[in-house]
Parts: C-alpha cells; structure tokens; sequence
C-alpha cells in the first residue's frame, strides 16, 4: 500500500464511519479498486478505526467528561445509567469478537457481491427509519441491549454500523439526538480494545504496511471523521436519512456488478 492510497482510504474510512454508507464497504470497494490484498485491508481497517475513534472523542468529549464526572461520583445517577446502558450495549459485540473472530475476518476475503446485498440492506433499514414518526422517548436498557444486537450484526462488511444502530434506535421510538450519540458513543471501547489486542499481539507489525504508511491513514481518518461526526448529528436531527437509503442502493448495486 502506498500512502496516498493510505491517504484516500483514511478519508473515506473518516468519513463513512459516521455516515450510515458502511466504512467497511467501502474500504472493501475501494480497497480492490486500489489493489489493495485482503491481509492489508484488515490491518488498515483496523487503524484508521481507531483514528475515528479518536474524532468521536474530540466531537463528543463535553458528553464525555460529564459521563466520566458522573460515574467517578459512584452512585447511581443519570451519568452512571448512561454508562451502564453503553457497557450492555458492548456484550454481543464482545461475543462476537471472543468467539466469532476467525469468521468474522473471513467475510472480509468473500468478495464485493457481499458488501453489495448488504449495502442493499442498510439502504432497506435506512428508509425503514425514515419512514417511522420521530420518536420522544428516553433510550432504556432494553433499547441498549437490541441496538448492540443490531451493531453485533454489522460486523458484515457493507452493513452500515452507524446506519444499522440508529435505524434500529429510531425504529425503538427513540429520540434522534440520543440515538445519535449513543450509536457513535457505544463503539468507543470495542474498537480501542480490538485495536490494543492487535497491537500487543503483533498484527499491525506482521502486515508488511510501513509504519508512516498507517500514520499517514490515521491522520485521513482521523481529520475526515471529525468533520463527518459533527455533520451526521445534526443530519439525523433533521431526518435525512433517506439520501443516504438512495446512496446505499446505488453503491450496493455497484459492488454487485464490480464483483
């Protein structure tokens, strides 16, 4: 992988992280558009992750620092709840990661007619969500469990992440806003422990990218991920989830032919 390459799939990594397009789709199409192997693609995937990590960090930190405030008071409040509602989110997703990892990293060599028909399914749930009346209630526990369902889902290449959990947030009636930040909150830890794993077990220096080469994808990721984050916000407030359905039919059906 050369950097410039790094440098285009870190700012498309940054930027369909947060909007419900699948980053991992399209890591996959652009990806083989490059010529990029399979074995690089998930080593790269998992840095430029962590740099939008990072960008969810720098858009959401008030959110953070008064969520760490009010859990460092250890009583139960309304901080602490949030939290505890975030750690049950992160079960099936754990699940996955301890037991399913093998098989998971497999659909990422199984070709761009996958990502295809799962574009096609975000783009299906998308539309779902918009269709459904602006809901007003508060996220409860039940709703933490069944969006991290439905983000344990999404480790299908070309099933948005984003798109799968507020689509299923809005679909539970939950207010915009909320499911919002909870969707780009809830996959924090996941992704930095993947990522803290990988690198204590070696992956990152086993894969053959040089190391400027990944800076250079981090920083992409990282500057287009804190655009993209503060964007989609405030898109998900105004419900226009809808343009994005159509894009996901369109980009699906691409990768069907492509592949």
């Amino acid at each position: 992988m050369e950097w410039l390459q790094a440098l285009a799939l870190g700012v498309i990594q940054g930027l369909t992280e947060f909007l419900p397009v699948s980053s991992s789709g399209h890591l996959q199409i652009f990806g083989a558009l490059f010529g990029v192997d399979a074995g690089e693609n998930l080593t790269f995937a998992i840095v430029v992750h962590a740099a939008t990590v990072c960008s969810t960090i720098v858009v959401l930190w008030r959110e953070l620092v008064s969520l760490c405030g009010g859990v460092c008071r250890f009583k139960y409040n309304a901080e602490m709840a949030y939290a505890l509602k975030i750690g049950l989110s992160m079960i099936p997703v754990a699940v996955v990661g301890l037991f399913f990892k093998e098989q998971v990293e497999t659909l990422f060599a199984s070709g761009l007619v996958l990502v295809g028909c799962m574009l096609l399914l975000t783009a299906a749930l998308l539309a779902f969500a918009y269709r459904t009346r602006p809901g007003r209630r508060s996220l409860s526990y039940r709703d933490a469990l069944i969006i991290g369902l439905a983000q344990a889902c999404a480790v299908v290449p070309g099933l948005s992440r984003s798109g799968t959990t507020i689509a299923t947030g809005l679909l539970l009636g939950n207010r915009k806003e909320d499911v919002a930040k909870f969707s780009f909150l809830m996959v924090l830890i996941p992704i930095l422990g993947e990522s803290l794993l990988d690198l204590i077990k070696g992956d990152f220096s086993a894969s053959g990218i040089p190391a400027g080469v990944l800076l250079v994808g981090f920083a992409g990721a990282f500057v287009s991920g804190v655009i993209a984050c503060s964007w989609m916000i405030n898109v998900v407030k105004r419900g226009k989830l809808i343009w994005f359905a159509l894009y996901c039919v369109l980009a699906g059906a691409l990768s069907i032919v492509l592949g």
